[in-house]
């Protein structure tokens, strides 16, 4: 399951999480946001327990958008325990992604 997070919130879902967290920036007029969005959808479902997955909308949380340096989305961040642990930058295919996440969660 996928959590929206906003700039209130951020702090209590992301950085302080027990799990690694991947958090992807999108915002709703994005073309390659949309097309990401199901596969994100799905790795939500696939790592449930194991990752916790969020979601920020950048128009509604510019803060958190500026605070991590988000110039260009979809960007997706992992984070480990509080810190910046990996980012990717625009849509990649869910094997990509997969592979990307598997390196933070062992």
């Amino acid at each position: 399951m996928e959590i929206t997070v906003n700039d209130a919130n951020f702090e209590q879902e992301v950085l302080q999480a027990d799990l690694p967290v991947l958090v992807d920036f999108w915002a709703p007029w994005c073309g390659p946001c949309k097309v990401l969005a199901p596969t994100i959808a799905e790795l939500a479902g696939e790592y449930a327990g194991r990752l916790k997955v969020c979601k920020v909308n950048i128009d509604d949380s510019p803060s958190s958008a500026v605070r991590f340096g988000i110039r260009s989305i979809p960007t997706l961040v992992i984070f480990k325990a509080g810190r910046e642990a990996g980012r990717e930058i625009g849509a990649l295919p869910k094997a990509a992604l997969e592979e990307k996440i598997k390196a933070h969660l062992e």
